[in-house]
């Protein structure tokens, strides 16, 4: 009796500890996306984008014979600032892409972790009545019914906090 009631504890605190590292997975990655849409980063290419097109408008407005010299020195300045630019965002691109890696191999590794951890074990038990037609779905590889509740699988379980987590993270950044 003693090792039913830690298997149900244990049972209990699976759902939730599941959702929350679900849930902190997606704030992750809408933050990582908040991140490559903002910055200081594109206040500095928006700066250099505002001096490169000035730079070159003052040029084409030298048109004269007596001023192509200066012309051509405002050309080569706005060039540079456009390898600066193009430097800039490389740097930016390759830094979101290595954040989003690392957040995905994480996420990939937790998500075995749990499948293996959880794959025949239920992670939760909801009422029968509840889930009338979807009980065959949400109880896989776990059993089924015992004591007319629905033994909750891993799988169903992960398919139900991704979705749910994702909504909650669509009504905090209203995307």
């Amino acid at each position: 009796m003693g090792d039913e009631a830690s298997e149900e504890h244990q049972r209990s605190l699976a759902a939730p500890f599941i959702f929350f590292v679900v849930l902190a997975f997606q704030f992750a990655s809408h933050w990582i996306d908040h991140f490559k849409k903002s910055g200081s980063d594109k206040e500095k290419e928006t700066k250099l984008r505002g001096e490169i097109k000035e730079l070159l408008k003052e040029a084409s407005s030298l048109s004269q014979p007596s001023t192509f010299a200066q012309a051509a020195k405002l050309k080569r300045l706005a060039a540079a600032k456009e390898r600066e630019l193009a430097k800039c965002q490389n740097l930016h691109h390759k830094d979101d892409a290595l954040y989003s890696k690392v957040l995905l191999i994480s996420k990939v590794l937790t998500y075995l972790i749990l499948l293996i951890w959880f794959w025949s074990v239920p992670v939760s038990s909801i009422s029968q009545q509840l889930v009338q037609p979807f009980g065959r779905l949400l109880s896989w590889r776990t059993g089924g019914v015992q004591n007319s509740n629905i033994m909750v699988g891993i799988i169903p379980w992960l398919i139900v906090s991704t979705r749910v987590s994702r909504f909650i993270c669509r009504l905090t950044y209203g995307k």
